[in-house]
């Protein structure tokens, strides 16, 4: 079997901060935060919440946009999905025959279905004992593959449909089977991503386990501080991320802009705990891609990390990365500035990586004042300004559950220098 060569030709983003790849940019050059107080609208959901701070969207969702057929069967999170969808195709000037060809395919995920559909699902069946005002669309809100499933009948795509739904590794599992479905030849053309919404059941499933940040609920811009000192927990955020994979050949024949090259991934399971993230897992997962993509450790120039701001999946990953690639590969964090987007967060922190390689400008990590003493063994971007020529670079995405994916990337010789 002849292997492909993988690349990325489109990108399309919802993020807290608004719609676009541009709008993402711009807040995350520019030092912003999406962190905000969700108090006055958590408290008339739930009245005990630790943490109530949370990165929503900025801005209304333009739903009137989308034909009212397909807005239906589409919870927050397809809505999301569908509108950086709608970008990324744009991006990667992809023709609409190119998606009742079968060569085309859809691998996009989420950690449930819309978390607000379920909640007005079940709040009507516990309230009167019945479904009967429960429309016939809420079905396809709340199944765990709505964003997957809506987006293929959206377009008419005619190929492969994905959905692995694993927490917050969600869209680097769908982003890592579309790189393989590309590689292997069973696609040309793949849309692949995540999208999550926010919500207080989602803030406070992480209470639950002790995993939010509850220390600045009256400072929520200081919070998460992914690798510092003073870090408490993440802060749950919502978006949606789409990133268009294709084989090299398909992208030259109609001209495409190459933004990336995808040259490895690995996924693998902890096996030992269901909640606590284990640095020897996380380690060997890293080593899994590499040895797939082929490349040395000497030659990776940035990661790009999950770092949630919690303490002991902060230092786990520390830990992993300094094993493997020792103390001198610059490392950040955009979860400062996002909050912890969860099911797409892989997918808008690629997106935004691709961008920081292509400008050569790495972003350095928000509220990273002084590393923790567990977190000081890697190299922490550090300036505003930092400028490095990087060809190869991690993303790392992990998961509850024991759950680890990682994305190794090269940037193209002929990409966009900054876009």
């Amino acid at each position: 079997m002849s292997l492909k060569k993988v690349v990325i030709t489109g990108l399309g983003i919802v993020s807290p901060f608004g719609l676009g790849i541009e709008t993402l940019m711009r807040n995350l050059y520019s030092g912003s935060s999406a962190v905000c107080s969700q108090k006055e609208v958590w408290n008339k959901n739930i009245k005990d919440l630790n943490c109530w701070i949370g990165a929503p969207l900025k801005e209304e969702l333009p739903i009137m946009e989308i034909p009212r057929k397909l807005r239906r069967t589409m919870g927050r999170s397809s809505l999301m999905s569908y509108i950086a969808v709608k970008e990324a195709l744009a991006s990667a000037q992809m023709p609409e025959d190119c998606f009742t060809s079968g060569r085309t395919g859809v691998s996009f995920s989420s950690t449930t279905g819309s978390v607000s559909s379920i909640s007005d699902f079940f709040n009507e069946y516990v309230s009167h004992a019945s479904l009967k005002n429960v429309s016939s669309g809420s079905f396809f809100q709340i199944m765990s593959h709505s964003c997957a499933a809506n987006i293929a009948h959206a377009f008419n795509i005619k190929g492969r449909v994905m959905s692995p739904d694993s927490a917050c590794s969600s869209s680097a599992q769908a982003m890592g089977l579309a790189f393989e479905s590309v590689k292997y030849g069973m696609q040309d053309i793949m849309i692949c991503g995540g999208a999550d919404e926010l919500d207080a059941v989602v803030c406070g499933t992480f209470d639950l386990l002790n995993a939010t940040s509850s220390r600045f609920n009256d400072s929520p811009a200081s919070s998460p501080r992914p690798f510092d000192r003073d870090r408490d927990g993440t802060v749950c955020g919502e978006g949606a991320g789409c990133i268009i994979m294709e084989s090299e050949k398909s992208a030259l024949s109609r001209n495409a802009p190459i933004l990336a090259e995808v040259v490895g991934f690995h996924t693998s399971s902890d096996g030992t705990h269901i909640a606590q993230p284990h640095s020897e897992s996380i380690a060997s997962c890293i080593k899994g891609a590499l040895n797939s993509s082929g490349i040395l450790t000497s030659q990776i120039g940035y990661i790009n990390a999950h770092a949630t701001g919690t303490p002991l999946g902060d230092k786990a990953e520390a830990a992993a990365i300094a094993e493997v690639l020792g103390g001198k590969t610059p490392v950040s964090s955009l979860k400062g500035h996002l909050g912890h987007t969860l099911g797409a967060s892989g997918a808008i922190e690629l997106a935004a990586t691709i961008r920081m390689i292509n400008d050569r400008k790495l972003i350095p990590t928000k509220n990273l004042s002084i590393p923790d003493v567990n977190c000081a063994n890697i190299m922490h971007v550090k300036t505003d300004d930092y400028h490095k020529n990087v060809e190869y670079y991690i993303k790392n995405s992990f998961a509850f559950g024991g759950i680890n994916a990682v994305l190794i990337l090269r940037r193209h010789e002929n990409s966009n220098e900054s876009r």
